[in-house]
């Protein structure tokens, strides 16, 4: 790993221990953390995305982090923002010579930063969507193919929310030029966690049931008492679509829970095939078992740390 710029990356899915391990590490390498976490972001909102804000300390030793409770909640925050906010940090951090480390389970926004897409800044176009969301998937595929392959070379045709972002990318670039931004480039050391499935599952079961004890239905409740529509609620992730849901008496309090803790489970599924994406796209991941022994992993992957860089 080079000297310069360096970035310490602990990825994984949910559930999987990253915070935890991220903040022993921050504490031996004199670190601070940079959230990677498209939903902590926000205010108001600490039950439902895990925001466990006294995980940021060991033995009474505060450990610093960024990109937490920067936005209010009712609002809305996209990769490019998270892109700017991190290189704010980042920069701001290696002009004093401290160890950065990023920490979350956001694969597109971590992605982002690895590949420097460009593509994020390109703002969102309303009108074409509500054209674009009336067709077929086949009739996207077909529109965009008739864009020219330098706006569309890298476009995603696997989904149609994707092939609708592909046409937005492609229509602006038709009529817009691409702002170039100088970025600093970033040497990583990416570490992955891979829970064992039948510990990650356990795992995501127990916490849903805690949270559930510890106030995630009041906190919903709030925040529809501020007003967040139902919308909302199902754009900030499923514990706030799910118990927005029970709230509205779409389902009951033992149906919220075995709907929920499955619908966790197999996003956790589509974190991990994420990243193995990633992977294929030429992004080195540092996979590192998970057992439960906390231990073993924080010691495993301060080893691989300290194989790549001086520390």
């Amino acid at each position: 790993m080079s000297d310069s710029n360096p970035l310490i990356i602990v990825l994984g899915p949910t559930a999987s221990g990253k915070t935890k391990l991220a903040v022993r590490l921050a504490q031996r390498l004199h670190s601070e953390i940079i959230s990677a976490d498209s939903r902590q972001v926000f205010r108001d909102m600490n039950i439902g995305t895990g925001k466990d804000l006294k995980e940021y300390s060991i033995d009474g030793q505060p450990i610093a982090y960024h990109l937490i409770d920067i936005r209010a909640s009712g609002e809305k925050y996209n990769v490019n923002e998270f892109k700017e906010d991190f290189y704010q940090v980042f920069q701001n951090l290696t002009s004093k010579k401290i160890l950065p480390i990023l920490c979350g389970g956001t694969g597109m926004y971590i992605h982002s930063l690895l590949q420097n897409q460009e593509y994020t800044a390109i703002p969102t176009d309303n009108a074409l969507r509500a054209e674009l969301e009336l067709l077929e998937i086949d009739a996207l595929r077909l529109k965009l193919s008739h864009y020219p392959v330098e706006f569309t070379r890298h476009a995603d045709l696997s989904s149609h929310k994707r092939l609708i972002r592909a046409i937005e990318v492609a229509e602006f670039l038709l009529h817009n030029e691409l702002p170039r931004l100088e970025r600093p480039k970033i040497n990583p050391f990416i570490v992955g966690l891979d829970p064992e499935i039948s510990l990650r599952r356990s795992r995501i079961i127990d916490r849903l049931n805690d949270r559930l004890r510890h106030g995630l239905i009041p906190e919903v409740e709030q925040l529809i008492n501020q007003g967040l529509t139902s919308e909302m609620l199902d754009y900030y992730g499923l514990e706030y679509k799910f118990v927005g849901g029970y709230l509205n008496g779409s389902y009951s309090y033992s149906e919220l829970k075995e709907r929920l803790g499955i619908a966790i489970c197999q996003f956790s599924k589509r974190q991990m095939t994420f990243f193995r994406k990633m992977e294929k796209d030429g992004v080195k991941i540092n996979w590192l078992p998970v057992n439960g022994n906390d231990n073993e992993l924080y010691f495993n992957a301060l080893s691989c740390i300290k194989n790549s860089l001086v520390v």
